[in-house]
C-alpha cells in the first residue's frame, strides 16, 4: 500500500497550484526588475543633465574670469545679461601673441543652450561691430556650440559694489558698464520641471 502511494504522481490541482505560484513569483520578479531598470534610466538621464550643466558652468566660469575691463576698451560695455541672453567681451591669450578680444554669447535656441564666440581682434572698431551683431542676433554665421539640451530657463542677476547689491540688468547693455561695473554674476539654469542649478561667478578675476 505504501509503495503504491509513494509512486503516485502530482494531481492536476497540485500542478495548477504550483504553476500559479510560479506565475505570481515571475510577475513579482519582473515588476521588481522593471522598476530597477526604470529607476536606473531616470538616474542616468539626470546624471547626464547634471554633468552637462557642470560643463556649461565651467565654460562660463572661464569666460567670466577673462572678462575685459571697461577701461581697457575705452569705457565700452563689456557685459549684457537679460532676457535669457548673456553677451560679454573676454580677453583671449595665445602663446607668443599679444592679447586679443572676442565677443562671447550664450543663448537658448529651441531648448538648447548654445555658445557663440567671435573671431579674436585687437581693432576696437571691429569689436564694436561684433558686439552689435551679437546683441542684435545677426551673428548667425558665427559657429555655435551646443552646451546643454532640454534647458527650460536661464535667469541672471548682477552684483554691483555701489551698495545696490544684486539686481538684474536694467535693460541697456551700456548701463552694465559704468563708473562702478558689476563684479559678480549669478546664473540659474533649469532643465525640465525639477532640476535647477545656480552658480555665482566673479567677473574679471584673472
Amino acid at each position: 500500500m505504501d509503495s503504491k502511494r509513494s509512486g503516485r504522481g502530482f494531481t492536476l490541482i497540485e500542478l495548477l497550484v504550483a504553476i500559479s505560484i510560479l506565475a505570481i513569483v515571475a510577475v513579482l520578479g519582473w515588476r521588481g526588475l522593471d522598476g530597477i531598470v526604470r529607476a536606473r534610466v531616470a538616474l542616468t538621464a539626470e546624471l547626464e543633465q547634471t554633468r552637462g550643466l557642470q560643463l556649461a558652468f565651467a565654460q562660463l566660469q572661464s569666460d567670466a574670469e577673462h572678462l575685459v575691463s571697461a577701461a581697457t576698451i575705452g569705457g565700452r560695455a563689456t557685459l549684457a545679461a537679460q532676457d535669457a541672453r548673456l553677451t560679454l567681451i573676454r580677453t583671449v591669450f595665445a602663446d607668443d601673441q599679444p592679447s586679443r578680444l572676442q565677443v562671447v554669447a550664450y543663448r537658448i535656441r529651441d531648448g538648447v543652450l548654445i555658445r557663440r564666440e567671435s573671431a579674436a581682434t585687437r581693432d576696437l572698431t571691429a569689436l564694436d561691430a561684433l558686439w552689435q551683431s551679437s546683441l542684435s542676433g545677426t551673428d548667425a554665421d558665427t559657429p555655435a556650440v551646443a552646451l546643454q539640451s532640454a534647458v527650460s530657463g536661464l535667469t541672471m542677476r548682477l552684483w554691483f559694489s555701489d551698495g545696490a547689491g544684486w539686481r538684474t540688468d536694467p535693460g541697456s547693455s551700456a548701463s552694465v558698464t559704468n563708473a562702478k561695473p558689476a563684479s559678480g554674476l549669478e546664473v540659474v539654469l533649469q532643465t525640465g520641471p525639477t532640476l535647477r542649478m545656480t552658480k555665482i561667478f566673479l567677473l574679471g578675476a584673472s
